[in-house]
């Protein structure tokens, strides 16, 4: 087991500056990032484009302690300009694209931002009107400006100004990241390089990859997964970071780059488990005999493994065999098949799609944590896990339980502070140091954290039972159709559910029994898919209490995103946003309207 010791050791004096530097010295030749475009940098070339950037947004008038907002997409550039701005001692800021004007408006204004940087003509207009109420503004620098009314990218390097030079220690602030709001107004989390670095030191100990590995970023980088995995991690490890701009062009960059490491949020694995669970429904014969005999070992393995036992070498000779000539092309085929660290988080994964990645030789390890934590505060382990739980307490960190089961972190993770509009950074743990971070849970026999709900999202019926939404919503999901679900029942006498399709898995259900609808309106329109949807309700509904279970539900006829405003960009449910858009549709559920 790693301890905290080792871990500290690791992290030693870095900083993400000094890591920088070291890689260019050290690492010069290897690459560092590629861009949508196949075009690669390597460590040498960034560290050169990053000092250059630093010095043209020192002349902007970007100092030590002030915060810098970024409204870019997924760009090589976005990469450049966070790091120019630590090199300078500046907080950089990613802000998530779908904000609307009016959460732009808040963000602007609470950061009290000295530069901002923009991709385009389209995020200049949506910023504007909150440009315009920024007291402290120095500079806007827009990556592609038309008609050059503000600093250009090209601008900040083309005069040649020299970076001053600004030695950040590990307790400064790194970098701020606004939450999501899934409950409230989104504050601003401040984290300094010794919570990051610690967190990439877990990770290379925790679940140690090849030197120099390959990995992929595709989630926004104002989520705390990939500002660790995608921003922090690669610096940590030397690795080669690929950018997948375009999230619908996931799969492809996996089978092209065949990373050797992956976090994926809940969603991306359930996708991934429904074209593989197509691929093998589509089998038949000998081929079929022979892929449910490798999953049989695999899924055998999985489990003796969970308990830190070794495999017979009866059993780890026949897996061998099976994994090489049928399991391994089945993992090609999501571009997995050379990952070693494979992870989850963000939000609760069914207990069936872990169990099922489990029996194709996949060991997905689940952790739980919070943009306060630095991301993950507790995982599974290798040798040590338990679909449904999220494990123990990373090395280092302490997690116990309040007296209302909510649950407290206290540790090297947990994040200086809020940014205050003043300014300053006022720390959120009590005077021990501990983090009430908003989540209930419990421990069960074996020492393992299970996370029932947030604290702000239980429900509780007429009768005064309390129910945690999230478990039911993960059994219902089970069903490859069901896209997203939310339960409602909070002072009601009984819990109802709205169901979103999947996308993809939705028509191809529809496709495969001889139906012609594929739209969401036509699919729910459908009496065989009406019918398909209350058998998985029903299924959902004996792992359930009696007061748990779902009495009336309704399909959707549209789809979710978080442009549509249901859900945060991170794919959280905004359940105050739903219960408020489809404050109608639970009333005739709860007036004995139609249960489909």
């Amino acid at each position: 087991m790693v301890t905290a010791e080792q871990v500290s050791a690791a992290v030693g004096a870095w900083t993400v500056p000094r890591l920088l530097r070291h890689n260019a010295v050290v690492q010069g030749d290897l690459p560092a990032l590629t861009g949508a475009d196949g075009h690669t940098r390597t460590w040498r070339e960034l560290r050169e484009e990053v000092l250059a950037v630093a010095g043209g947004l020192a002349a902007l008038g970007l100092r030590r302690g002030e915060r810098m907002l970024i409204d870019m997409s997924s760009r090589p550039e976005h990469w450049v300009v966070d790091l120019a701005a630590v090199e300078l001692g500046a907080i950089p800021c990613t802000t998530y694209a779908t904000l609307s004007p009016e959460q732009i408006r808040q963000v602007a204004v609470h950061s009290a931002a000295t530069v901002v940087v923009l991709e385009g003509p389209a995020e200049l207009a949506r910023w504007a009107p909150a440009l315009a109420g920024m007291p402290a503004l120095k500079g806007v620098v827009v990556l592609e400006d038309a008609d050059g009314r503000h600093t250009r990218y090209t601008d900040l390097f083309a005069a040649g100004h020299a970076a001053p030079v600004v030695e950040a220690g590990q307790d400064d602030p790194v970098a701020m990241i606004y939450t999501s709001g899934t409950t409230g107004d989104p504050k601003g989390v401040v984290l300094s390089h010794r919570n990051v670095l610690y967190q990439c030191a877990l990770q290379e100990l925790v679940q140690p990859v090849p030197a120099h590995p390959r990995t992929v970023a595709y989630l926004p980088l104002a989520h705390i997964a990939e500002r660790v995995l995608g921003m922090y991690l690669p610096l940590y490890s030397a690795g080669h970071l690929t950018i997948c701009a375009d999230p619908t062009r996931l799969l492809d960059t996996l089978t092209e780059v065949r990373p050797q490491g992956f976090f994926g949020v809940p969603r991306v694995w359930e996708k991934f488990a429904a074209g593989l669970q197509q691929v093998l429904s589509g089998m038949d014969g000998d081929r079929r005999a022979a892929v449910d005999h490798a999953r049989e070992l695999a899924a055998e393995a999985y489990r003796i493994r969970a308990t830190g036992d070794p495999l017979s070498d009866e059993l780890a000779e026949a897996l061998e065999r099976a994994d090489r000539a049928v399991l391994r092309p089945l993992r090609e085929r999501i571009g997995l098949a050379e990952a070693a660290r494979l992870g989850s988080g963000a939000a609760p994964i069914p207990a069936q799609v872990l169990e099922f990645f489990g029996s194709l030789g996949m060991t997905i390890m689940e952790v739980w944590g919070l943009t306060e934590t630095t991301g993950s505060a507790t995982s599974t382990f290798p040798g040590n896990y338990r679909a449904g739980t999220v494990g123990l307490p990373m090395p280092g960190m302490e997690v116990r339980l309040a007296a209302d089961g909510e649950v407290e972190v206290r540790g090297p993770l947990v994040f200086l502070g809020y940014l205050q509009p003043d300014g300053r950074i006022q720390a959120a743990v009590d005077a021990d140091g501990w983090l009430s971070t908003g989540d209930i849970g419990r421990f069960d026999e074996d020492g393992l954290l299970r996370i029932v709900d947030r604290k702000k999202e239980m429900v509780i019926t007429a009768s005064g039972k309390n129910i945690a939404p999230s478990a039911i919503e993960s059994l219902l999901r089970t069903h490859p159709m069901i896209g997203y679900a939310v339960v409602v029942g909070d002072r009601r006498p009984y819990v109802t559910a709205l169901l979103v399709l999947d996308e993809e898995a939705a028509p191809a259900w529809a496709a495969a029994h001889g139906l012609a609808a594929t739209t969401p309106k036509e699919l729910a329109a459908e009496p065989r898919v009406r019918e398909e949807l209350a058998a998985a309700v029903r299924r959902a509904n004996e792992a359930l209490s009696r007061p748990e279970q779902v009495k009336a539900f309704r399909v959707l006829d549209h789809a979710w995103s978080p442009g549509s405003g249901e859900l945060t960009p991170t794919l959280k449910l905004r359940r105050r946003v739903i219960e408020q858009r489809y404050a109608d549709v639970i009333e005739e559920l709860y007036a004995g309207g139609s249960s489909s």
